[in-house]
């Protein structure tokens, strides 16, 4: 495989297991995986502290060890619009059954018609859940190895909860100096 690779998150903020999925995605053969942050993620709370603008440029920070990885924002809310143009998304299967879900668009042919849009799906998934029913004329899914351990359970929630062991160095960086992401004030 070559090309681009797509991985939507808030990545708020950002953890070694994104950084363990990106490198995945990277290594089945995708020249570049952006990390894409949307400015008003779909069924996620606004986020005010830290800035859009200072998340994106941690994670620009976190990602500089591989030059196949990279960060950029997005207006586009729905994943099939994110993945647009792209060789491949990036997904964990919480997202993938988010795809699958109706409640996102108009009906259900809407539905289908924007995951027939998707291209091949890179799927982060763990050995106890099940995947959504495929779409006639869906993408290919190919699943990502990513070590267990990462993929079963870190998350941001939990960082933000309290375990700063799981954030990227750089994330760890600027939680513990401006109070945010489970080190303080604002968290």
């Amino acid at each position: 495989m070559t090309g681009l690779a797509v991985y939507p998150g808030s990545f708020n903020p950002p953890t070694i297991a994104h950084l363990a999925v990106a490198v995945a995605a990277a290594d089945v053969g995708f020249a570049r995986v952006e990390l894409v942050v949307s400015e008003h993620a779909l069924a996620k709370p606004v986020i005010e502290r830290p800035t859009l603008e200072d998340r994106l440029a941690v994670i620009d920070a976190s990602l500089q060890l591989d030059d196949r990885l990279g960060v950029r924002r997005t207006t586009d809310r729905l994943l099939a619009d994110i993945a647009r143009g792209a060789d491949a998304l990036v997904v964990g299967m919480d997202k993938w059954v988010q795809i699958h879900e109706a409640q996102w668009y108009a009906d259900d042919d809407a539905r289908d018609t924007a995951i027939r849009s998707l291209p091949t799906i890179l799927l982060v998934a763990r050995d106890d859940q099940a995947p959504p029913a495929p779409v006639a004329g869906g993408p290919e899914v190919v699943r990502l190895d990513v070590e267990p351990h990462l993929v079963e359970g870190i998350s941001s929630s939990a960082v933000r909860g309290g375990r700063i062991d799981w954030m990227t160095p750089t994330a760890r960086a600027f939680a513990e100096t401006h109070g945010v992401w489970g080190t303080g004030a604002g968290s």
